[in-house]
């Protein structure tokens, strides 16, 4: 699941370049999947607290996953690009709320980050392997082939998740609510809008995926325009190296989060974009790609189990953790699908370099939010509440 869940997104880039598209066409097609998929993600979350199936909103996504591919292998026009990454994002936007869902199901709120943290360090593991084979395919038989072993994954996800027996997943539980009480009414929808913490948590990290979100794909960009090395294996080596981070830094992220809370683990996943974006600036090069994506892999690393396991623990007892994880993958969504749109037009006018750095200054307001609101935040960052208590104050029932 973790290659389908990356998507193709950096090849997709690359493919693009081959063929003759502009920076500013490649980071407008991306920007256009993006926001499809940020409009349907607060809506996914809120379908899959209501199911019973959840494993079908993983299965789906696999199917999209298969047919994207084809159809960018069989034409580049621009709106059946774009046609096909729209509906592998509105699909793909219930993976994140579906496996933390399936995640909270199996192992209740008092195992939540630490399976979590396993989770993603698998996830960030199987990016490695996928973006590995990804380089070696590509180099061997062309950029094509990234866009057959994506397919191939997606095929794989779908088995994998219906090894899962559905009577393993507490619905009750993956949705948040209150455990050792019956009642299946779950907090009103009002609940997303009144609480400070999720809401402060959500501007950070639109603003921060503001400069991350376009980093990857237009660092490979700027590196391969300058003729640095072959473009498959090349940007293997961007995902690889970030990734291999990453499964370092999700466990860190487990730990601390038992021992300390996560607000120190999200300020520091903050902090490592402003330095990423200066030293992808200052060193557009094969052998920058190392200092760029370490940075890269302890920003996201971090957040991988940080933002699950903080909107799992502010909204425990609600009944609304999926649809409040959707909630901020939307607005997390925003920055993220704005970025390669105005990244890519950036580097068209004034440079690779200046781009970086402003992408990079994203965070800085990230940085002033999280700080700023420390009183408000640090509760709700705390260490794991009890089973069944909630960080939010009473609010009123809806169905």
């Amino acid at each position: 699941m973790a290659d389908m869940q990356a998507g193709i997104g950096p090849f997709l880039g690359v493919f693009l370049l081959a063929h003759g598209w502009q920076s500013g066409l490649i980071g407008s097609v991306m920007t256009i999947g993006g926001v499809a998929g940020m409009v349907m993600t607060g809506p996914a979350g809120a379908l899959i607290d209501a199911t019973s199936h959840k494993r079908s909103y993983v299965v789906i996504p696999g199917v999209c996953t298969v047919l994207a591919s084809a159809v960018i292998l069989l034409s580049q026009h621009f709106w059946l690009v774009a046609a096909s990454q729209v509906a592998t994002a509105i699909a793909g936007a219930a993976i994140g709320p579906a496996v933390n869902g399936i995640t909270l199901g199996i192992v209740r709120q008092a195992g939540f980050n630490n399976q979590v943290g396993h989770n993603q360090a698998f996830n960030h593991a199987g990016n490695v392997v996928g973006a590995g084979l990804s380089g070696l395919l590509g180099w061997i038989f062309g950029l094509p082939a990234v866009f057959w072993l994506a397919a191939v994954f997606g095929i794989l996800s779908i088995v994998s998740v219906l090894t899962i027996p559905a009577d393993a997943i507490d619905n009750r539980a993956a949705r948040g609510m209150k455990e050792g009480e019956t009642t299946d009414k779950a907090s009103g929808y009002r609940v997303l809008v009144e609480c400070k913490p999720l809401l402060v948590l959500a501007a950070a990290l639109a603003m921060f995926h503001l400069g991350n979100g376009a980093m990857l794909p237009l660092y490979g960009l700027a590196v391969v325009a300058k003729q640095q090395g072959d473009p498959a294996s090349f940007v293997a080596i961007t995902i690889v190296v970030a990734q291999s981070v990453m499964i370092v830094a999700s466990l860190i992220a487990m730990r601390m989060a038992a021992k300390e809370g996560l607000w120190l683990v999200m300020l520091i996943s903050f902090l490592a974009l402003p330095i990423r974006g200066l030293t992808a600036a200052f060193f557009i090069s094969h052998w920058g790609v190392y200092p760029v994506q370490i940075l890269d892999g302890i920003g996201a690393g971090l957040q991988s189990v940080a933002v699950p396991g903080l909107v799992a623990h502010i909204l425990n007892g609600t009944g609304r953790v999926n649809v409040g994880q959707g909630a901020v993958m939307t607005v997390q969504g925003l920055g993220a699908s704005l970025s390669p749109a105005i990244g890519g037009w950036i580097a068209q006018e004034i440079g690779y370099s200046a781009m970086f750095v402003i992408l990079g200054s994203f965070a800085l307001g990230s940085v002033a939010l999280w700080i700023g609101f420390a009183s408000d935040v640090k509760l709700a960052c705390a260490a794991t509440p009890a089973q069944g208590a909630s960080t939010l104050p009473p609010v009123g029932a809806a169905a």
